[in-house]
C-alpha cells in the first residue's frame, strides 16, 4: 500500500508517457506491418528501394556530420566554461545562452539563416556588393550543405550542457595524483582524463546523432521541394498530391526512424552508465 502511496504523483508522467510516446510507437508498428487484416511485409519492403535509402544515407550523413561538429566544438567550449571560476558571470551568462539557443530550432532558425546567408540575406547582399562574391551560390543552403550548417547551430550549445556535466566530474584529487607521481600536464590528460571523458563524450555525440535524426521543422522550412532526409520523406508521403495513397509507407519509414534512434539511445544509455561509475 505504501508502494502504491508512494507512486501516486507519477500517474499524470506515466499518462504523458502513454499517450504521447507509446501509443503513437505501438500506433507506428502495427500500421507498418499490419495491412488490411494481415501480417505484411510489403510497407517494410518499400524501405529498400532507391527513394527510401537514398533519404535514410543522406539522414544518417547529416546527423552524423552534425554530431561529430557539435561534440567537438562544444566539447571545446564546455572545457572553456569549466576552466573558468564556478561564480563568474561569464559563466553562468554562457550555460544561460547554450540553454536558451539549444532549443533555438524550427522555423525561426531557418528563418534566421534565409535572413543572413539566404539568396537576399542580409550578409549575402553585403559581401555581394564588397566584393562582388555571391555567398549563397547556387542556393546550397537550401540543400544538405546548408542543413549541415544549420543543424550544428543547436547541436553546439546542446553539447555544451550534457557535456559540461561530465567535465565537472573530474576531481582534482585526480589531477594532484598524477602530478605527485611525476605526471605532466599532458600526461594527466591522456591516462588519466580523456580515457574518463570518452563514454560520457561518445554518447553525448551519440545523443546529438539522435537530435538531428529526428529534427523535421527546420529542414521544412529550408527545404520546400525535394525530401532529401526521411522526416521530409515522410512529410512528402503524407501531404503529396502526386502520389496518392502513401500512408502507409509514411508509417513504414516512421518506424525505420524508432529503430534507428532505438538504437542510438540504448548505445547512449550504455556509455552513460559506464562514465557515471567515475564520474558520479
Amino acid at each position: 500500500m505504501r508502494r502504491v502511496r508512494d507512486g501516486l504523483p507519477l500517474l499524470p508522467f506515466l499518462a504523458v508517457v502513454v499517450v504521447f510516446l507509446i501509443i503513437p510507437t505501438v500506433t507506428v508498428v502495427v500500421s507498418a506491418v499490419y495491412v488490411d487484416g494481415a501480417i505484411s511485409g510489403a510497407r517494410v519492403a518499400a524501405l529498400f528501394t532507391g527513394t527510401a535509402l537514398s533519404a535514410l544515407w543522406n539522414s544518417v550523413l547529416l546527423s552524423g556530420a552534425t554530431a561529430i561538429l557539435g561534440a567537438l566544438l562544444g566539447a571545446v567550449m564546455a572545457w572553456l566554461i569549466v576552466s573558468s571560476p564556478p561564480t563568474s558571470m561569464v559563466r553562468r551568462a554562457v550555460l544561460s545562452l547554450c540553454s536558451v539557443l539549444a532549443q533555438f530550432g524550427g522555423v525561426a532558425l531557418a528563418f534566421a539563416f534565409l535572413a543572413t546567408v539566404g539568396l537576399n540575406g542580409v550578409l549575402t547582399l553585403w559581401v555581394q556588393q564588397a566584393t562582388g562574391w555571391n555567398l549563397a551560390g547556387s542556393g546550397w543552403l537550401y540543400g544538405l550543405g546548408g542543413l549541415i550548417l544549420v543543424y550544428t547551430y543547436f547541436q553546439i550549445p546542446l553539447m555544451v550542457i550534457v557535456f559540461v556535466p561530465a567535465l565537472e566530474g573530474l576531481r582534482d584529487q585526480w589531477r594532484e595524483a598524477a602530478v605527485s607521481l611525476g605526471a605532466s600536464t599532458w600526461d594527466y590528460w591522456r591516462e588519466v582524463a580523456v580515457p574518463l571523458l570518452t563514454p560520457a563524450f561518445l554518447g553525448s555525440a551519440l545523443l546529438l546523432f539522435a537530435n538531428a535524426f529526428a529534427a523535421y521543422a527546420t529542414a521544412a522550412a529550408l527545404v520546400s521541394q525535394g525530401s532529401p532526409i526521411l522526416p521530409l520523406l515522410i512529410r512528402a508521403s503524407l501531404v503529396s498530391e502526386v502520389v496518392l495513397g502513401q500512408a502507409g509507407f509514411a508509417y513504414a519509414l516512421a518506424l525505420e526512424m524508432i529503430v534507428v534512434v532505438a538504437v542510438v539511445m540504448a548505445a547512449y544509455n550504455l556509455l552513460v552508465r559506464r562514465s557515471s561509475r567515475w564520474l558520479s
